[in-house]
């Protein structure tokens, strides 16, 4: 099956045999597997202090006080004096079931699995069900898979790079993204991390370039080298089906890497 190639300008520049890669069927259960795999593998281990919440002599009063029987703070005529202690629930008390060191926080998913959901995600980003289904906003008359022609590769700032993904019909997905910048739930906003965003295109390139730099300041556009691409980046969240542009060289060498993978 051959598919149109696209030039910066948004019109046809060429043909292309798609790869056998493109036509894999969609298992969104392992594409899942393969992204928590990956994301457990930036989870560090931790644990909590053995003496957390029990550096005191609470001891409880008994019965016959009408007061119940939690541990409390020896002493008298000072604030924290009578309070409850020691006992999951109290202020300042230890925890019932800490995190530990030993827990296996890592996931695994076997060679052939991985590449399996590889090949999936591949082939999710020219189903166009899969990409409306992930909430991108694409044209009726936009080709999937989009594939464009290696000049992308030396597009050398940000300015060039939106006025390529406008011609490609992708800069509404752009947009998208820009409107849904929201503040984060929670205390990651203490923590660095306090907004959140959608994600828009993947750009897939084969040896890099100037594009890597020169999309870096629009957000939400993320470009990979196609010997780094992966699951995660194809798939957020473990959704499958990103809207993807891919250029003609990084196809070519795709075919390479999972054929008969």
């Amino acid at each position: 099956m051959e598919v149109n190639v696209y030039g910066l300008d948004g019109n046809p520049a060429g043909k292309i045999r798609l790869p056998e890669v493109f036509k894999t069927f969609i298992r969104a259960d392992l594409i899942k597997r393969a992204v928590l795999a990956s994301q457990s593998h930036r989870v560090q281990p931790k644990g909590r202090d053995r003496m957390a919440g029990k550096r005191t002599s609470a001891e409880s009063y008994g019965v016959g006080y009408g007061l119940s029987r939690v541990p409390r703070v020896k002493g008298e005529r000072y604030p924290r004096a009578g309070s409850a202690a020691f006992a999951p629930g109290t202020v300042k008390g230890r925890l019932a079931h800490p995190p530990t060191t030993e827990k296996k926080v890592r996931k695994n998913i076997n060679r052939k699995e991985r590449i399996r959901a590889l090949r999936a995600a591949v082939a999710a980003t020219a189903s166009r069900e899969a990409v409306l289904s992930r909430g991108h906003i694409v044209d009726e008359k936009t080709e999937l898979p989009l594939i464009v022609t290696d000049q992308i590769e030396e597009v050398n700032s940000a300015k060039e790079v939106s006025r390529v993904l406008a011609n490609l019909g992708l800069w509404p997905d752009v947009e998208r993204v820009r409107g849904s910048v929201k503040v984060r739930a929670g205390k990651g906003k203490m923590r660095g991390r306090r907004k959140k965003h959608g994600v828009g295109p993947l750009i897939v390139v084969k040896d890099g370039g100037a594009v890597l730099k020169a999309a870096r300041n629009l957000l939400g556009v993320d470009v990979v080298k196609v010997d780094n691409l992966n699951v995660e980046a194809l798939a957020p969240g473990t959704h499958p089906g990103r809207l993807t542009v891919w250029s003609e060289s990084a196809v070519k060498k795709l075919e390479e890497k999972l054929t008969g993978a």
